[in-house]
């Protein structure tokens, strides 16, 4: 049996603290404890190296969430930080430009197959929104159709003001465009993933006022065969941008993003997150013939220059490299997979570890009276206090070991062990130390 952490008081302080002087708690939405299990879960760090944290209560964590996945080489690599630390004293930001954006620009260019021309940002959301400005500017038309998760941005959350093409509800669960002009409305328009059919009729039903496609190529799973190649056909066919965002899906699987092993180049790219190791940093990449009309659109900002990000991200691509991330991530993701099903299947409960092997989690066959938000959260809640901390989900660094592997299994072996012992108790709620996890926001992508 696990040694049960019990003591999150100073996370819980701090949390109600942040209620107070910061709306909404957090900076970003996945950082709430209503996304783990409130109470239970740490909400605050006081440090990190490798594969572990330690909470502000002195406990210490196997880290599966990683900073929503920006932390890709561990936490405080010491190659990417001692990078940095020289960089700091030569200087975070100058009053002029640094060489050291054209060195990494090349280093995107000769990485990623849809780059031939480079911008920078300081974050996925702001890079997505770039993107944005230049697919209109390129092709002077307004409309965007899009597939996945793309940031806070008004021209994106404008799409709450139109529904979700399967459910009929808002496309992002549970938030409101409130703030955002309804000027927007119907120029943000979703479409499913995998259904051409309907991206199609989207089209056609825009005909001649869509700037780009943009899109998520994977996520939890990959594409049927020809289905990337579809919608890149049906975009150029109505003389629209095809977007990749990879901001989530990149650096993992491929260092050169998904479209390298799957084979199909868009025009444009979004990148972030993982590119830097933890360090502010996002880039939009494209060919000539779409970027370079940028140089004429208003686009900028102070902070995109600075020395910082781009001497974390330049030196990150190369550790991935250096290090044969592909290889290792694969690795680590397919022993984790395999575990982890011995583990579910050893439970006496019905479900599986799916997903890529950089992006697994754990689906439950639930009996239906038992609601999966109650026995997800007990999971999380059950995982936490055994020193693991995750959602369903887990993504993994270059610095997480087998021995982590090992621990976590043993973690899911007991958590499951409860949800199981509530299920034939027929009251899993009664379990439950916190309110039920909510999710923040639906992604129209597997």
């Amino acid at each position: 049996m696990s040694q049960l952490i019990h003591d999150v008081t100073r996370s819980n302080e701090f949390y109600q603290r942040a209620g107070e002087i910061i709306p909404g708690w957090t900076q970003l939405i996945s950082r709430r404890a209503s996304q783990f299990a409130n109470g239970i879960s740490p909400t605050y760090a006081q440090r990190a190296k490798g594969s572990h944290f330690i909470d502000v209560d002195g406990n210490e964590y196997i880290d599966w969430v990683n900073a929503v996945g920006a932390i890709i080489l561990g936490h405080a690599d010491p190659v990417v930080d001692t990078a940095v630390k020289d960089q700091i004293d030569r200087g975070s930001l100058y009053t002029l430009n640094g060489p050291v954006e054209i060195e990494l620009a090349e280093e995107l260019i000769d990485t990623i197959p849809s780059a031939e021309m480079v911008r920078y940002t300081k974050g996925g959301g702001e890079a997505c929104a770039v993107a944005a400005r230049i697919a209109r500017g390129t092709t002077g038309k307004d409309k965007i159709v899009f597939c996945g998760y793309h940031g806070w941005h008004d021209w994106y959350q404008a799409a709450n003001y139109g529904v979700d093409p399967e459910s009929g509800e808002y496309p992002f669960a549970g938030i409101e465009p409130i703030g955002v002009p309804q000027a927007l409305a119907g120029t943000a328009i979703p479409f499913v993933y995998g259904d051409l059919a309907m991206l199609e009729g989207l089209l056609e039903a825009h005909q001649g006022e869509v700037a780009a496609v943009m899109m998520e190529p994977a996520r939890s799973e990959l594409p049927e065969p020809g289905y990337l190649e579809g919608v890149k056909a049906l975009a150029h066919k109505h003389d629209a941008i095809f977007i990749f965002d990879e901001v989530s899906c990149g650096w993992r699987y491929s260092v050169g993003g998904m479209q390298k092993p799957l084979g199909v180049i868009p025009d444009m790219t979004v990148v972030a997150k993982a590119m830097s190791n933890g360090y502010p940093m996002g880039a939009v990449v494209g060919s000539r013939e779409v970027m370079e009309p940028a140089s004429r659109m208003f686009i900028s900002s102070s902070y995109w220059s600075d020395n910082i990000g781009t001497v974390a991200a330049l030196t990150t691509i190369r550790e991935l490299r250096r290090r044969n991330s592909e290889v290792r991530f694969k690795e680590l993701g397919e022993n984790l997979r395999s575990i982890l099903n011995e583990v579910i299947a050893a439970s006496g409960l019905s479900g599986a570890c799916t997903g890529l092997h950089t992006s697994l989690s754990i689906s439950l066959d639930l009996p239906d009276e038992t609601p999966v938000p109650q026995a997800n959260t007990l999971f999380v809640q059950e995982m936490a206090k055994r020193g693991v901390h995750c959602g369903m989900g887990f993504k993994g660094t270059l610095a997480h070991t087998e021995e982590d592997i090992r621990l976590t299994a043993d973690a899911v072996a007991e958590a499951l062990g409860v949800i199981k012992s509530g299920i034939d108790a027929g009251d899993v709620e009664s379990l439950l130390e916190s309110d039920p996890k909510r999710d923040p926001f639906r992604r129209l992508v597997r």
